[in-house]
């Protein structure tokens, strides 16, 4: 009983030093930013936010897409910095080093795992928000966007100058430009032009020293590691310069739903092989989820095909006629639109006007605001009885709030080197599937149940997709796959086991990058690269 007595009394003054370090380490860190450029200690106080400012909780909940880390529990930072020029940045940098803080930098807050805007040790978010020019030059077919734009502000003022060009940005467009180009970044356009980081000629980059580098400055090592390599590991990336790339007038839509009655297994088994094969004009997605069954009360599976072709309805009804007849498309499944319009009927958005896309704060009411999410790569088509199991675990009661969405690849991704970027999921490649699982609200602190139901999946679909490695999607953040060390001592061989599967044989050559571009390991969180001897 006396050594508990003793125990917990080291762990009341463990617990006291720790939190007046932190407050310590706080008020030093507000102390330096003040300090460290006087001339411009008004302008960076406009721009600092602690939980003593009323805007402080608005600011850190305005961009977070998963409700999972928005609860009582969830570490919060200690201060965040919304920068409005380089120079706020380089002093976060520098302050945050000083007092030992680490920094978490956030662009659209999409990130699966929070890494952006959360962490288990005294922290700094730099916000992005307010850091998002962008600057669209059409004669030469290239536009400079700051890592703190969301792809529908991209899109939007890229339309704005020209309807005939745009950007192979993400799908979805409250998606930050930063964490999208961070991870290599696909969506409807990557069949036919690549990733998003595919297209970006130049950016302007700060380092842990403080030194701000362009393309020609930092080497074509870092260059490459940061169009793919994930967020957080090298340093901030302020801005891209991006090239546009040539879209038709017209484009055509389709989305059609078949349920298990309907031959949706047979239609998705047939789709494995017609899909990756199709034109590159082409992008196509199977959404699965579950619902009430016409007429006896029980669930089927329902699977929604739905394609974005760059050209008339009159050119994609003879090739889809010819390439998937099972279908059973007719010409009044097919929709015409713009390009910019394909974007708000492929995601829903309620209203079809383009200045939707500018709405930074857009929560999609059709998803859970609580969700956990996997992926997967598949290499050969799955068999119609594995198929049939994935349904059953679908029709599971957790499983009402799951989706599936299974998006084809081939194309211009065939025709890329694994090593062009740190993103390796190229040539081979049939499909990717996101596995999701939300919840509600008042889940939110109790949500297991559906955490166990998506790891069973998971291991459920392990005999089907790729191995050695499992690959997983950089983007598509999964912390059930590994975690580094919060000390910052990760080995380069605990890494590497979630490393792999995200880079494959990359994971080395961004290892090297880190080790020369950041090697005492000054910006990190659970999944960044670590360098190699640290």
């Amino acid at each position: 009983m006396k050594s508990l007595h003793h125990l917990l009394l080291l762990f009341v003054v463990v617990f006291s030093l720790a939190l007046s370090t932190s407050a310590d380490s706080h008020e030093e860190f507000l102390d330096c930013l003040s300090s460290y450029h006087p001339e411009e200690s008004n302008s960076i106080s406009r721009v600092v936010y602690t939980e003593l400012n009323s805007s402080y909780s608005a600011i850190l909940e305005s961009s977070i897409q998963n409700q999972r880390f928005s609860t009582p529990n969830t570490p919060r930072p200690l201060v965040i910095v919304t920068p409005l020029n380089t120079s706020h940045v380089q002093t976060t940098i520098h302050c945050s080093k000083r007092n030992g803080l680490q920094i978490r930098t956030r662009s659209g807050g999409h990130d699966f795992e929070g890494l952006s805007y959360v962490s288990d040790v005294p922290f700094v978010i730099v916000d992005l928000s307010q850091f998002r020019s962008i600057d669209v030059d059409v004669e030469n077919e290239v536009a400079w966007v700051q890592s703190g734009a969301i792809t529908g502000e991209l899109y939007y003022r890229i339309n704005e100058g020209a309807t005939n060009v745009t950007f192979p940005g993400a799908l979805c467009h409250t998606v930050g430009i930063g964490g999208l180009i961070s991870g290599g970044g696909y969506g409807l356009l990557f069949r036919k032009y690549g990733l998003a980081g595919d297209n970006v000629n130049d950016a302007q980059f700060v380092d842990a020293n403080g030194r701000v580098l362009d393309r020609r400055l930092m080497g074509e090592d870092l260059f490459w590691a940061i169009r793919g390599g994930g967020g957080g590991s090298f340093g901030i990336v302020l801005s891209w310069k991006v090239k546009l790339v040539p879209i038709p007038s017209t484009v055509t839509v389709f989305s059609v739903g078949r349920t298990l009655e309907q031959n949706a297994t047979q239609l998705l088994h047939r789709w494995q092989y017609v899909a990756p094969n199709l034109p590159n004009d082409i992008y196509s997605v199977v959404s699965i989820s579950t619902m009430n069954a016409t007429g006896n009360g029980t669930r089927t599976v329902l699977a929604q095909f739905s394609s974005v072709f760059q050209g008339s309805a009159n050119e994609l009804m003879p090739l889809m006629q010819e390439r998937f007849p099972e279908l059973g498309l007719v010409r009044e499944n097919l929709i015409e639109m713009t390009w910019i319009e394909s974007l708000i009927f492929l995601t829903q958005l309620p209203d079809e006007s383009p200045e939707i896309l500018l709405n930074r704060t857009y929560r999609n009411t059709l998803l859970y605001p609580a969700f956990k999410a996997k992926s997967d790569y598949v290499r050969k088509p799955m068999p119609e009885i594995a198929l049939q199991g994935l349904w059953s675990q679908l029709l599971e009661d957790v499983a009402t709030t799951a989706t599936l969405n299974i998006i084809s690849y081939g194309g211009k991704m065939d025709e890329i080197p694994e090593s062009a970027l740190p993103f390796p999921h190229r040539k081979g490649t049939l499909y990717k599937i996101n596995y999701n699982i939300g919840w509600r609200e008042e889940e939110n602190s109790n949500p297991q149940r559906y955490m166990n139901w998506i790891r069973k999946l998971y291991r459920y679909m392990g005999a089907f997709v790729s191995k050695s490695p499992r690959e997983a999607y950089i983007n598509y953040r999964d912390l059930d796959i590994g975690r580094n060390n919060h000390d910052g001592k990760t080995s380069y061989k605990q890494a590497s086991v979630w490393g792999r599967k995200y880079f494959k044989k990359n994971f080395d050559r961004l290892v090297y990058v880190k080790s020369k571009i950041d090697p005492q390991n000054f910006f990190r969180h659970e999944q960044s690269i670590p360098p190699r001897f640290h």
